[in-house]
């Protein structure tokens, strides 16, 4: 396996420093310098966005369990969807974000906090659209969290792009990431700052926003009719954008802040339609699966 190791910044990528297993350097540093601000490269190309239902949430304590401030959610519970999503580039299939595991189908898991619900599996929606999963070329994870690392194993071909901290973090019992860990997955890139040209092109673009976990991602596709940018959960619902609020869990609340800031900027600037994956109320931004946004 081809472990992949990239550093971004605003203006330069470097895709492809290439280390051992035991993540050493070692053998030669392959480097793709793109000039330009990756954000602000037009959309180029065909590509399409379809969202995927990875499964709901229903919280008793909507507040206890989002926020780490009093009265920011009405008192008592509430529902966030699971949302994934299939992009596709000029030909090239990726899966962002994959969702509680394919075993929760059909019924419903305590998971400290929240019962989680899994109607259909990824790799069943996929056959929906005439895909298998052997025919994704990219897995791009926000984060670490079960809710979103649960069916990525499903793709072990597939190059995995994650947060250098978040893969770390997950090795170890019931790791989501076990085939690219083990030396039997695609290529490995792990984001630790900037921009991730995803494709190349600046098509899909996967923005380093770390607080809510140690490098966690959000994405930007642009799209023929306008960008959206894809919020993984620097928020997990519209009121937490409203008031700046999130989970006493997070890794860090002033990088959360810093991120949040980056956030809006980055939605001001491009003029993208902003989708919030856990908040019901976005699902409707994009079209009804099996339709795409184009």
């Amino acid at each position: 396996m081809r472990r992949t190791l990239l550093l971004v910044s605003a203006s330069l990528a470097i895709a492809g420093c290439r280390v051992a297993e035991s993540g050493n350097e070692s053998g030669n540093v392959e480097v793709n310098v793109v000039e330009g601000n990756l954000l602000a490269t037009p959309a180029s190309g065909t590509t399409n966005l379809t969202r995927l239902d990875c499964g709901t949430g229903d919280f008793p304590d909507m507040n206890g369990f989002f926020s780490d401030r009093p009265g920011v959610y009405p008192p008592g519970p509430g529902k966030v969807v699971d949302s994934c999503y299939l992009i596709q580039h000029d030909g090239k299939q990726m899966i962002w974000d994959t969702g509680f595991p394919a075993k929760l189908k059909g019924g419903s898991q305590d998971m400290g906090g929240f019962t989680a619900h899994l109607p259909v599996t990824l790799a069943e929606q996929l056959a929906q659209l005439n895909l298998k999963p052997a025919d994704i070329d990219v897995v791009g994870i926000s984060h670490m969290h079960g809710d979103h690392t649960g069916q990525a194993a499903e793709f072990p071909q597939a190059r995995l792009l994650i947060g250098k901290g978040d893969f770390e973090q997950t090795a170890g019992k019931d790791d989501p990431f076990g085939p690219w860990r083990a030396g039997k997955g695609g290529e490995l890139t792990l984001a630790v700052s900037g921009e991730t040209d995803v494709f190349g092109d600046g098509s899909v673009v996967a923005i380093h926003l770390p607080g809510h976990t140690p490098d966690h991602l959000a994405l930007l596709v642009k799209l023929k009719s306008g960008p959206v940018l894809l919020s993984g959960d620097l928020y997990h619902s519209t009121i937490a954008r409203e008031k700046k609020a999130m989970p006493g869990f997070n890794t860090s609340k002033e990088q959360t802040l810093k991120s949040i800031d980056r956030f809006e900027k980055i939605a001001a600037d491009t003029k993208a339609k902003v989708v919030i994956q856990h908040e019901p109320g976005d699902v409707g931004k994009l079209p009804a699966f099996p339709a795409a946004a184009e």
